[in-house]
């Protein structure tokens, strides 16, 4: 097991992260010397729950009504700068 304060992690994450992929190690986030998070390899259970992901509704992009988003911009679109 790897214990490693939050500075440390975000520092580290990449080797971290090697660590629990290529050896099963489990990486335990501490704050102020108290665990807060723990880094683990998915358990087979999981990884099938999560193996596909929907987008979230509320995230999707809307247009305003004619607004067509691949439409050149006019001359009068354009900065003064940038003309």
């Amino acid at each position: 097991m790897i214990t490693v304060n939050t500075h440390e992690a975000k520092t580290r994450l990449s080797a971290l992260l090697a660590a629990v992929e290529q050896r099963g190690e489990v990486v335990t986030i501490c704050r102020n010397g108290k665990p807060v998070a723990e880094l683990h390899a998915p358990t087979a259970s999981s990884a099938s729950k999560r193996s596909l992901l929907t987008p979230d509704p509320r995230l999707r992009v809307t247009f305003a009504p004619g607004y067509d988003p691949t439409e050149s911009a006019s001359e009068d679109e354009w900065p003064e700068e940038a003309r």
